[in-house]
């Protein structure tokens, strides 16, 4: 056994699902040391489709959505003197045509935040009355779409939108339903980057300054546009609940003074998204839709009570924690090589198929995954490991730290949980890879989502080449 065999103090192996459910689709066991998701084994996937490939289990898919759908619709029925919940799934984290049907099947509606994601949601058959539009730079073209369709609302982010919204809602004769983003001043979320509440960043309307008070005065001046409500999201990768019911409180107390100094009445509020997901044995276990839900209803009724406001609409959007664990990548093992470290000792590095090209967040943000051998059982001694891709950058970090079974080789396959939340959206062509395609299977059977791209594809957008 050579220095890499031993695994330092504090294990880092990967928890299977029986032991950590929460990182796996609804579906993963491992069968006679093969891992199957969705009733298939992922052998037969590497044999038959090729790696690395993006899973998906869509069982669990459509059981997150409808979770989280009926977590909204009990915590804020009407019976119990509210005024209706909802949730919106968040494109970003994971769209396709399938994905954005089968939410929509489970009761939820969806956020988009591109002209892309407005189209495809469109195109997909979502009923336009369940579509939101993000953004924070919104072009012409992706307003007019989201009139012409009728779509429930536009998140309004700055006075320039204000004006932009009310000039394409005048020039097309329609009333433009909006909400307000709101910018609350707290501080959430796994990391600086996906903090979206604190004042110095690029989204919302801050309520310290009065930024927020003015645009809804704007907005009740204007003749073309319909305030439909008040949005806050405060970042993402929260786990509990305490910054969701402060969020939900400040929201709740602006729509107090809106009433106070404008004589309005707020009927809907949106309190966003990020609810976090684990990742590796060391992340906690994640807070539940119904946790979330029964914890912003308490808070939405105790703050209107106070106020004496009328109990508004409520809606949220989960993307991360219904995309995430849903959805495992599947990599090749190539080059497995140990190198020696400066002061002693060993590393190994693993080299699989794919790397920042289909899973940017560990570089961006410091993401930590882990991953677990999918084809057999491996060697009892275990190998602290780095999980690299192939690409021309000493960044290209997948996994920076995880015990895998020592006799790791070449051809074995590697699979990572939890990349179903901004693995392929945020995939790129670097190197000029090509993007995986993500394959759903359900009671056994494979089938395309979304197509692996080949050179080809590429090749075909160089008009150099023509």
């Amino acid at each position: 056994m050579n220095e890499a065999d031993s695994v330092p103090v504090g294990s880092l192996v990967c928890p299977g699902p029986e032991e950590r459910p929460d990182l796996w689709p609804w579906s993963a066991a491992r069968t006679g040391g093969v891992l199957h998701v969705g009733g298939a084994d992922l052998t037969r996937i590497a044999s038959d489709y090729g790696t690395p490939t993006f899973v998906l289990d869509v069982a669990s898919l459509r059981g997150r959505a409808r979770v989280w759908a009926s977590a909204m619709a009990e915590e804020f029925w009407e019976g119990y003197g509210m005024s209706g919940g909802d949730a919106f799934y968040a494109g970003k984290a994971f769209l396709s045509a399938d994905v954005a049907r089968i939410v929509a099947e489970e009761g939820l509606g969806v956020d988009t935040a591109s002209l892309g994601e407005l189209t495809l949601a469109l195109r997909a058959g979502v009923d336009p009355s369940r579509i939101g539009l993000h953004g924070n730079n919104k072009s012409d073209r992706e307003i007019r779409l989201a009139l012409e369709a009728g779509i429930h609302r536009i998140f309004i982010d700055s006075m320039d939108e204000v004006r932009q919204v009310e000039r394409i809602a005048a020039d097309m004769g329609v009333s433009a339903p909006v909400m307000v983003r709101l910018k609350s001043g707290i501080h959430a979320g796994g990391n600086e980057y996906i903090a979206t509440a604190h004042e110095d960043q690029k989204f919302g309307l801050s309520l310290a300054s009065g930024q927020a008070l003015g645009a809804v005065r704007a907005i009740q001046r204007a003749s073309h546009l319909d305030l439909r409500g008040l949005h806050s999201h405060i970042g993402s990768q929260i786990f509990g609940t305490a910054a969701f019911v402060e969020a939900a409180r400040k929201v709740i107390d602006f729509a107090a003074l809106v009433r106070e100094r404008l004589g309005l009445e707020v009927s809907a509020i949106d309190l966003g998204g990020g609810v976090g997901i684990a990742y590796t044995a060391q992340d906690p276990v994640p807070t539940s839709p119904v946790e979330v839900a029964r914890a912003l209803a308490g808070v939405v009724r105790e703050r209107c009570a106070h106020h004496g406001l009328p109990i508004p609409r409520v809606t949220v959007e989960p993307g991360r924690s219904i995309a995430g664990p849903s959805m495992v990548m599947l990599y090749r093992v190539g080059v497995v090589k140990d190198v020696s470290l400066e002061g002693g000792g060993v590393r190994r590095y693993v080299a699989i198929d794919g790397g920042m090209s289909d899973n940017i967040r560990p570089v961006l943000y410091g993401a930590a995954y882990t991953a677990t051998l999918a084809n057999r059982d491996g060697s009892t001694a275990l190998a602290r490991c780095r999980v690299v891709g192939k690409h021309c950058e000493s960044g290209d970090i997948v996994i920076r730290d995880v015990d895998l079974p020592a006799d790791i080789a070449g051809g074995d396959l590697l699979a990572v949980p939890a990349v179903g939340a901004y693995g392929y959206s945020m995939a790129s062509n670097y190197n000029m890879a090509t993007k995986p395609g993500v394959l759903a299977v359900e009671d056994g059977e494979a089938h395309w989502f979304l197509r692996p791209q080949s050179v080809d594809h590429l090749l075909a957008l160089d008009a150099g080449l023509e």
